[in-house]
């Protein structure tokens, strides 16, 4: 069930942002200041083009598009196991996450069924994901205004999660992890596995939480700075199609893991009648830059109930689906030791008949750390996408920035464009 968080100190404030413009007498001498696109408080390579009157923001225009990836026409070069690569590149600060949407999309493509120790695995680094990306948003939002202790307490903690990646995939920052219908490998060893994931979740990863709200929950300058601004209301979060905490930090109580559920979040996800894990969806109705931090903060000590649930009940059996599938690729003893492996492992690496999907199209998205990411794959019934098309959330939820900047003072676009946690990769096609 969603629970909703009430600051202590909640402050009235202005929905709309509108209050300076409104009272102010415009004096008409405003100064243009770029905003990027390499500021040290963006963190990435995106532009603001401000429009002063004093210190106030009369009119904020962003810019995206400084990345020139060429993500979705690679979609259409690389097939669906190669394309994981150029996936795990969108949102970097949680690359696991966008290897198991993108391969969700393939499945619903397919029509591959995952194996249930797939989809056991699959969400815990999921919310591995999770907790990797809203810590480096809370410690940099507290960076981004001089609590440099902060973002100590909450980036040293995801060098362990880089060394869980490298782990189970042998690349800490882009581990490429997932395959058509399973994994790139059986895990290295899972004894080991568990004791790193019980390590980080029951000690690290709660200690630095712990440390965090101790220094920033009721540091009253981080307060005053982030306390009734960059504000959207809920009905502007629903009108600017607005996911993940950016939406629920407004009251919009949306969240695909319980509005459509998927892996371990289903029920029956084992196909013996297993319920999905449980845990509550954070929300808040303030809407603003602390309201957003607070959800996020919450939202890990979710994610860390959900792998405590899972974590100690891994089944048995492959992580490939190969015996229901021949898009999937054979683990590596059978195309060693089985004639059938070794023309699968062939026609799938060497030649352009080893993926035959449908003559279709299929969208399937997750609820990553940012909010809703999603893939839309047209199939021409070749062994490559014929057109790929992704559902960034940054890209959506970046798009309400001038709306909210509007009003506000300079120092103040810190503290929201911090709080949106932008992804500047994600803001280019």
């Amino acid at each position: 069930m969603p629970y909703t968080i009430k600051p202590d100190d909640a402050l009235t404030v202005d929905a709309d942002n509108t209050k300076y413009l409104d009272k102010h007498v415009d004096t008409g001498d405003r100064w243009v200041l770029n905003f990027g696109p390499q500021h040290p408080a963006t963190h990435t390579t995106l532009r603001l083009v401000l429009e002063l009157d004093g210190e106030r923001v009369a009119r904020c225009t962003p810019h995206i598009g400084y990345l020139h990836s060429g993500f979705e026409k690679l979609g259409e070069a690389l097939d669906y196991n190669q394309y994981v690569t150029i996936t795990s590149r969108t949102d970097y600060l949680s690359p696991i996450a966008n290897d198991i949407a993108w391969h969700h999309a393939v499945e619903a493509l397919f029509g591959i069924e995952l194996t249930p120790r797939c989809k056991v695995l699959r969400t815990i680094m999921a919310e591995v994901a999770r907790i990797q990306n809203h810590l480096l948003c809370v410690g940099a939002a507290g960076l981004d205004l001089n609590a440099f202790t902060g973002f100590i307490y909450a980036f040293n903690v995801r060098e362990k999660i880089y060394d869980l990646c490298d782990f189970i995939s042998g690349q800490r920052f882009h581990p490429d992890w997932t395959r058509v219908g399973g994994l790139m490998q059986e895990l290295p060893d899972e004894g080991m596995f568990k004791t790193l994931v019980h390590k980080l979740i029951r000690d690290e990863v709660p200690k630095a939480v712990e440390d965090l709200e101790s220094l920033l929950n009721r540091n009253r300058i981080f307060m005053d700075r982030t306390q009734g601004v960059g504000v959207i209301s809920k009905q502007d979060a629903i009108d600017w199609s607005l996911t993940g905490p950016m939406a629920r930090a407004s009251g919009v109580i949306r969240d695909l893991r319980k509005d459509q559920p998927y892996l371990c979040y289903a029920d029956n996800w084992d196909g013996q009648g297993a319920k999905g894990v449980t845990f509550k969806v954070p929300a808040a109705e303030g809407g603003d830059a602390y309201c957003r931090y607070l959800v996020r903060v919450e939202e890990i000590k979710q994610s860390l109930a959900i792998i405590d649930q899972l974590i100690d009940n891994i089944p048995g059996g492959s992580v490939d689906a190969f015996a229901d599938s021949k898009v999937v690729k054979p683990n590596k003893k059978d195309v060693y030791g089985s004639i059938e492996g070794l023309i699968q492992h062939f026609e799938l690496i060497m030649t352009n008949r080893g993926f035959q999907p449908p003559i279709a199209e299929a969208y399937a998205c997750q609820e990553t750390g940012n909010g809703e990411l999603g893939y839309y794959i047209v199939s021409d019934g070749s062994p490559r996408a014929w057109r790929v098309r992704h559902r960034p959330p940054c890209f959506i939820n970046y798009s309400i920035m001038a709306k909210i900047t509007e009003g506000h003072l300079l120092s103040d676009i810190v503290a929201i464009l911090g709080s949106i946690n932008v992804v500047a990769a994600e803001l280019d096609r």
